[in-house]
Formats: structure tokens, sequence, C-alpha cells
């Protein structure tokens, strides 16, 4: 009965199962049928439904505002453009650090084949000689340490931390990524796939790695690899969407700079915010992002709150590929404010050309057809001339044309030629250095010229790269003295003394093990130099120099080196001449500078550097800001160009800096006017008094010459006299005077009295201009001859602009700006901004009359003015830096004398005479006044000819 039962289950069981099966079978058979039905049949129309979505939400970009002269001018703005993106979508593991590193090696092939740039905006760069550095210093570059290492604060860094040079920090960050060892430590060029990277790509590997580290801890961030790319690399890139995991082409503005080079001291430039800016600006709206772009230097940072704009954002779907397939919740961004500047556009150009065109006038008039030259025993800076040989060194010195190109396959005759010659001079000097280094050991002041400079060059090298210890070493110790100041030691004597007393750090050094005798430490120092200085451009231009002076090269040679690397280009005419041989390279090279072919900037020869700034004596307002030379921001906005970048870095100009607002020299006689006021307020003098001047000051210990001494004296003179003459022989009286308690002369109670008028007329501070400023100097020592701008007075262009501005409107001292409004992106006002007034110097307007009346005889005096048809007052200035290199040359002014406009304040480097300041800045008030025949804005290649004047006379 039981089995019975069991049976009928079983069965029952069975036949259900059968069915259950049949069911299922069919309905596997039905989805199959209605998938491929979806798919084949109704298409598309379906597929959503069936898609894994993943949902992001996305901020999108506010357009940055736009920056204007003071007459609407645009000088800067954004044009859309596309950016190569890469996102982690990397699934964690082993391989995953492999797999980034490959696909960005593979973005950079296709970003750089097609001519476009990587980003490099990193507080590390490679420079000329190949070798990893810092671009910042001080506490900004230990913050950035701090970010390195994951610290909380400065505070936090540990002593190695904070001692580590860029090498090793980008070893520590190889490392964190897992990024490969240098194919070829010292090959900068080449990249060999498999093998390992040169300096240059590891860098930019490194930098997108570092970068998407600090996007990681915000979902959904993209991490720039290249910005403003063509639209070849956009096609390359989407084409090869399927091996570029996580990298995309996203639309992007990207910023653009109008006649960049005239403004870009003044602009700064944009790039992707630092971590150390990032906290900045948090601080300030939290709605920063890493990877937000900002302005990073100029009116683009000080004003980074006006312009930036507010971001929009909007929720995005993407599938499992990254592909956006839906949006929602859309909020629009709002644009930046737009920023007017005091500026004029026009002027300042003008102004540029100006100084540019006439410093080219400067070096035409003093190169001479000499191979040196060397100041004789009886000569002052005034003499110095240029030998044209220092002309052909400077092509190679500063990178006007490029070393990498004459050893390729593509290089021309000369450059075959002058490379052949370059590898013997190379090995021949090499073996000299490696016979001194091992066995001669010659003391330094034994040395020829030429080996001193290789010597001196190898043990700082040894010092920047840390072989040597510089917190290790004794500056007391009687070796480092024989070495450093005596020069009676070897290099040989002082490395082996450095090894023994521990001054070497032997973890920069390829060694099996850190316990080795001293011998294989010097050896392998030996070698560290030489693979060190294998590559290294900046040791290898001075082989050059050598070259040019043994005749090795010729003059020929470097002008056709020019010619086959197109830096220049010849007329018709003169290439008949210089083919033919019947045109020297003397002259050939006379020509490329008087033409501006090679500016002076390129030579960097002196003076190759100039300041010019103009301001509204009525209301402060800056009309121009000129620094010379200056630099294509745009090639530093959008992703720096790091070849571009390195190349600013080491040019002898220095074009990244502001000479208008961060260059301090001896103000020269252009103090005189501070003088003169101190004396007449603290009743040193008075209108009537005179003051005889015998060309010698002689109240002193250490008598004080007038600049007319020995050729003769001014005699008696009142103030005004003392100002037109220029003569320093009453400004020392003047400054004892001031010192005098009783009858008693003290130095300091000369120097405060002094100091309390120069505050006044503001050269106590900075003048409040929205850019970076270097703090002025008053000066604190002997107040005899810190009365005509000696002592250790030291100011910036621009702090003497404002000085000369309140001297011009007889007191008022103004907060200088250069933000004239603000308004939003459709034109409406939402602030004005102007000078404010500092103080007031109130003065009797006798003692005001008379110090305007010896500035007008001041130019009175100068026959180059005579043909100018607006009365201007002014006054000249030299300052002596070096014996071995020419005065400055400074020029203060304003026009018209009668009812002031403008004042002008003018400095050129190592500019000879004042005299040059003075016709440079009588250019400027031609333009300005509109009494030029031509315009300099159109006329910019040819160089002004100045005339020469009294080299001794300030």
């Amino acid at each position: 009965m039981f089995s019975k039962i069991k049976e009928v289950v079983v069965n029952f069981i069975t036949s259900r199962i059968v069915i259950m099966s049949a069911v299922l079978i069919f309905a596997a058979v039905g989805l199959v049928y209605r998938l491929f039905y979806l798919q084949i049949v109704k298409g598309a129309e379906y597929q959503d439904s069936f898609q894994l979505k993943i949902m992001k939400e996305k901020s999108i970009a506010a357009t940055r505002g736009n920056i204007y002269d003071r007459n609407g001018n645009l000088l800067a703005y954004n044009e859309l453009s596309n950016s190569v993106v890469i996102e982690d979508v990397y699934e964690s593991g082993s391989g995953k650090n492999a797999a980034i590193n490959e696909t960005i090696n593979k973005v950079i092939d296709i970003v750089e084949k097609n001519g476009d740039t990587v980003d490099t905006d990193f507080n590390i760069s490679l420079n000329t000689a190949g070798n990893f550095e810092f671009t910042i210093e001080g506490n900004t570059l230990l913050r950035f340490l701090a970010d390195i290492y994951g610290r909380t604060s400065v505070n936090d860094l540990k002593y190695e931390e904070r001692s580590k040079t860029a090498a090793e920090v980008v070893d520590d960050l190889c490392n964190k990524f897992g990024i490969g060892n240098l194919s070829d430590p010292n090959d900068k060029k080449s990249f060999v796939p498999g093998l390992g990277y040169n300096k240059d790509r590891l860098l930019k590997v490194l930098v997108v790695r570092y970068k998407m580290y600090s996007n990681s801890y915000q979902k959904y961030i993209n991490t720039t690899i290249a910005g403003r790319v063509s639209e070849k690399t956009v096609a390359d890139i989407m084409e090869n969407s399927d091996i570029l995991e996580g990298v995309s082409i996203e639309e992007d503005t990207a910023r653009v700079y109008v006649d960049s080079v005239y403004f870009s001291h003044i602009l700064g430039y944009t790039g992707k915010v630092s971590d150390t800016e990032l906290a900045d600006l948090q601080a300030q709206n939290p709605e920063y992002r890493s990877n937000d772009t900002v302005g990073k230097s100029g009116i683009e940072q000080s004003m980074e709150s006006v312009l930036q704009g507010k971001k929009g954002s909007e929720t995005v779907y993407v599938d499992n590929t990254g592909k956006v397939i839906e949006t929602s919740s859309f909020i629009e961004s709002t644009a930046g404010n737009d920023v007017y500047l005091t500026i004029d556009k026009d002027l300042q150009e003008a102004c540029y050309n100006i100084i540019e065109r006439s410093l080219a006038g400067i070096l035409v008039s003093k190169i001479q057809n000499l191979k040196s030259f060397t100041l004789g025993e009886h000569q002052d800076s005034s003499d110095i001339v240029i030998p044209i040989y220092d002309v052909y060194y400077a092509v190679f010195d500063n990178h006007i044309v490029s070393l990498d190109h004459m050893k390729g396959s593509d290089a021309g005759d000369s450059e075959k030629a002058v490379y052949s010659q370059f590898l013997n001079k190379q090995a021949s000097v090499y073996d000299r250095l490696n016979t001194e280094l091992t066995v001669d050991c010659t003391p330094y002041d034994q040395l020829t010229k030429e080996y001193q400079v290789y010597m001196s060059y190898i043990a700082s090298k040894l010092y920047s790269n840390k072989v040597i210890n510089s917190d290790a070493v004794d500056k007391e110790d009687a070796t480092y003295i024989a070495w450093t100041k005596d020069e009676t030691i070897s290099l040989t004597d002082y490395i082996r003394y450095c090894i023994a007393a521990n001054w070497i750090d032997v973890t920069v050094l390829d060694l099996e093990s850190q316990y080795v005798d001293s011998d294989k430490i010097f050896n392998t120092i030996v070698d560290f130099i030489f693979n060190d200085l294998k590559e290294d451009d900046e040791f290898n231009k001075k082989l050059y120099k050598y070259m040019l002076a043994e005749d090795s090269i010729s003059g020929n040679q470097v002008c056709n080196i020019l010619l086959e690397q197109q830096v220049v280009e010849l007329p018709e005419d003169e290439q008949k001449l210089w083919y033919s041989g019947a045109e020297s390279s003397y002259t050939f090279m006379m020509n490329r500078i008087s033409n501006l072919d090679i500016t002076p900037a390129q030579l960097a020869l002196d003076p190759c550097t100039g300041s010019m700034v103009i301001t509204d004596v009525n209301n402060g307002d800056v009309l121009a800001l000129v620094s010379y030379p200056g630099y294509d921001n745009n090639k530093m906005a959008n992703g720096v160009d790091a070849e571009y970048y390195a190349k600013l870095r080491s040019d002898n100009s220095s074009p990244l800096l502001n000479y208008a607002t961060m260059q301090r020299t001896a103000p020269g006689s252009t103090y005189k006017m501070v003088a003169a006021t101190a004396g007449l307020m603290e009743g040193a003098i008075d209108l009537s008094s005179t003051i005889n001047c015998t060309g010698v000051f002689d109240k002193l210990d250490q008598p004080a010459h007038c600049w007319i001494y020995p050729r003769g004296s001014h005699g008696p003179l009142n103030v005004t006299g003392a100002i037109r003459n220029s003569c320093n022989a009453f400004f020392f009286e003047v400054g004892y005077r001031l010192g005098l308690i009783g009858d008693k002369y003290s130095s300091d109670t000369g120097l405060s009295k002094l100091a309390k008028y120069a505050d006044l007329y503001g050269l106590s501070e900075t003048t409040g201009i929205e850019v970076t400023e270097y703090d002025p100097i008053v000066s604190d020592q002997d107040s005899v001859r810190s009365a005509i701008g000696q002592g250790s007075n030291s100011f910036t262009t621009v702090g003497i602009a404002r000085y000369v501005t309140a001297v011009a409107n007889s007191g008022t001292c103004y907060n200088l700006t250069l933000i004239k409004k603000t308004s939003d992106s459709d034109g409406n006002l939402l602030e004005e901004y102007g000078a404010t007034v500092r103080n007031k110097i109130e003065m009797d307007a006798s003692y005001w009359n008379a110090i305007h009346q010896g500035m007008r005889q001041v130019v009175e005096d100068k026959d180059y003015y005579k043909d100018v048809k607006v009365n201007v007052a002014g006054k000249t200035g030299t300052a002596q830096e070096s014996k071995s290199r020419a005065n400055h040359a400074l020029f203060v002014c304003y026009a018209p004398y009668e009812a002031p406009e403008i004042s002008i304040a003018t400095r050129i480097a190592y500019g000879y005479t004042s005299s040059y300041a003075a016709q440079i800045t009588k250019e400027a008030i031609m333009y300005y006044f509109g009494l030029n025949e031509e315009d300099p804005t159109e006329s910019q290649q040819t160089p002004i000819e100045l005339q020469g004047g009294e080299a001794n006379a300030d």
C-alpha cells in the first residue's frame, strides 16, 4: 500500500517537473526571442532599458571674465577649445599603475605627434642643463613638499623631507606611481618604449599621475593631460578610444592674451590650481575644486575672485564605457566679471617698443670689432665696450640657436662643422679635467682662466646636486676658506677633504655600499662629475666661448648657423653680399641688431633690460607699466609649455622678472628732491642758502667727491642750482647738516630725517599696485652719501614713479592701482576703482617752486629736448652697482611743466649714462603728446639712435 502511494507521488512530481521544465524552456526561448526582437527588430529604441546607468554630478566651469585696458581694448579673453582628459576608471590591483602609465604614454605620443603640448604645470621642471629643479622657493616650496608627502602643515615635515632635492622628489613620486626608471639618465629627448623613460617624458607622465592623485579625493573629476589641442589630436584620441581607457575629449575654454609680450608682467596667466593654491582659495570660497583653472600671477591672480565666475552643475548618466546617455538637473554657470585696467594699451606698446629700439641703438654704438676687452686702470665703467666676439658667443650662450639641432641629421653644413669642432674640444677638455682631478691637482689660482671657469662650475654642481652637503660644511674651516676665498688649493684637494670631513652625502652616489674607503668615494664622485657634464648644455655653452677665442670656430660660421636654423632671414640685397663674401661677419651681426632681427633681450648683453612707469599726476592712474623684455603668457596658460618655460628660466635677460616692480637699484641723483625737501623743511637750508662746491666734501674722515671732480667744481649754488647741476657737494652738505646735533654730526640723526621725507614721498613701502612688487629699502647708513641717493637706498621703478608723481603735483602721494573698474559680462558697472590719497606733503609753495624750477632747468640744459614742443621738468640719475659693468641709468620727469598731466620714471639697468634714459623718456613724451612723425607701434624695425652724454654727470 505504502509503495503504491510512493509510486503515485513520484510520478506526480516527475510529471510536474517535466511540465515546469517545458514552461521554463518555453519562457527562456520567449525571452531570447524578445531580446532578439528588441535589439534587431525594434533597434535602439528600447536599448536604454537594458543599459547599466552610472550617475555622476558634474561641475560646469564658468567662463572667466575678460580684461580690458582703460579705453575698452581687449587684453585677455576666452575661446572655445578642446582638452584631452583622463578619469581614473581603472580597477585596483597590482597592474593598475602600469595600465594608467601606459595609457598616459600613448596619449602623450598622440598629442606631441600633432604638435600640441602636454600640460606640465608643476613646481618641478627640467632645466636646460637636463636636471630637475624646483620652480619655487622659500615657504612656498615647503608647502609644496608638505603636499607631496601628505603632511598637514609645513611644521609636520620631517627633516629629510624638507631637505629633498627636486630629483629626489621626482624619484619618490615615481616609486609611488610605479613609473619606470630612466632609460638613459643623460637622454633628455627620446623615449624608449619597454625600456624606460627619459627625463622629459618621465616628468610629463609624473605630472599627470600626481594631478590624478590630487583629484582622487573627489569623484568624477577629470585630469587634464593637454589643453587647447588641435582637431587632429581630437580625431586621433577618439579614433583610439578603445585602447585609451578613461581618456576623453572635453570641451573647454582657453585663455588668450592679445599682444601678450607687452602685457605679460601685468596680466600674468592662468593655470590649473595647485594644492597649496587650492587650500588658500577654498578658505575664501569652498566652491573651488582641484581641477579648476585659476590666476597664477599678475592681475589674473590678484583679481581672481572677480574674474572666476560661479560654477554650474548637472547630473550626468553614463554607461560602463563612460559615454553620456542622459543628463538632468542642469544649473547654468554664471560668467565671471570683467576687469578694466588703468593702462593705456597703445601707450604701453609704444613705450615697450621705444625701450627695445633704444637698447638696440645703445648696443650698436657700443659694439666694436674686437675679440676681447679689458677695462684699463684709468678707465671707468662708461668706457666699457662690447667686443663682437661677445655677440658671437651670445648666440650660443642665450639659446638664440639650438645646440641640439646642430647634432641632428638635418643640420646644415656650418652646424655640422661647428659641432665636429665642439666634439674635439669637449674630448680635449674632458681629458684635461680628468688629468687635473686625478693626477695634476693644480691649485685653483695657478689654473688658466678657462679651467678656473670649469672647476668653479663643477664645484657649484656638486653643491646643487647635494653631493656636497652644504648644511654639513663648516664655513670657518681652513680648507673651506682655502678653496672658496684664498683659492690656493685644487678642487681635488677640496673634494678629498670634504670626504674626510663627512661633508659628502654618499646616498646621492651610486655606491654598492655606504661603507667604502675614501678612494672609492672619490673615484665615484669623478665618474659622477663626467656623467653629469655629458649633456649639460650650461657647461657645453662655456666650451663655445673658448672655441671662439681660439678661432676653432669663426664669426662667419656663427652667422651661417643663424641662417641654417632660420633664426634670421637676409633681405635680398644683403644675400648677394653675404654669400659672395663681400660682407663681413661683423657687419652681418650689426645689421641683425640694427634691424631687430636679433633683439637686445636675445643677446642679453648690457644693456638688455629696461622699465618705464607713466602715471596721471592728477589722479594717480598708472597709464603704462613697462618691463622689457616680456614673454608670451599664452604659452604659460592652458597648460605650461615645459620647453618654453625652461628656456625662460635659463634666459640671461630674465624675462620672467618684472623690471618695473621687482628690480631694485640705488636711485642715484633722482633722490635729490627728497634731500632738498628734507633740507628745506628741517631748516638745514633755505631758499637763500648757498653752498660752495669745490668738488670735494672734506668734513668726513673719508672725503666724498662731486661728480664733476677733478675736472672742476660748481662753485656757490642755491637749492635750485644744485638740482639743475646735480651737485653732489651741495647735497653732501645737506645730508651733513641734517645730522648735526649742535655742532656734532650724527649720521643716524641725518638718516632719520631723510627717512621721514622718503616716507612722505611713499618710498618706504610698496605702492599698492595689484602685481608682485618688491619692498623698497630706505638707507640706514651714511646720511651724507644717502642724500645723493647712495647709502643703502634701493627702490623699484614703480616706487620712484609714485615719488615723482608727488613731486609733480606738489605733494599728493597716492596709493597706486592698476584697476579702473569692474563690470558684469553684460557691461553693467559693478565697482569704480582708482588710486587713493596716501598722504599729502604740506610744504610752502615757494619750496615747491624752487624744486620744480631746478628740474625744469635740468631739461632745458639738454640739447636733445630742444625740439620737444611741450615743456618738461626732470632729473637724471646714475647708480653704480659694479665697477666691471656699466652704471644704471635713470630719469624722472613730468610734463607739461606749467600744468602737469603725466609723470614718467625710466630705468635702464647697466645703461651707461642717465642721458640715455632721458632720451628714451623723451621718445615716450613725444608719443604721448602726439609730437612724433612716426608711430613707435608701427616702426619697430630700426634702432633709436641716442646721443652720447657726459659719462659721470647725473
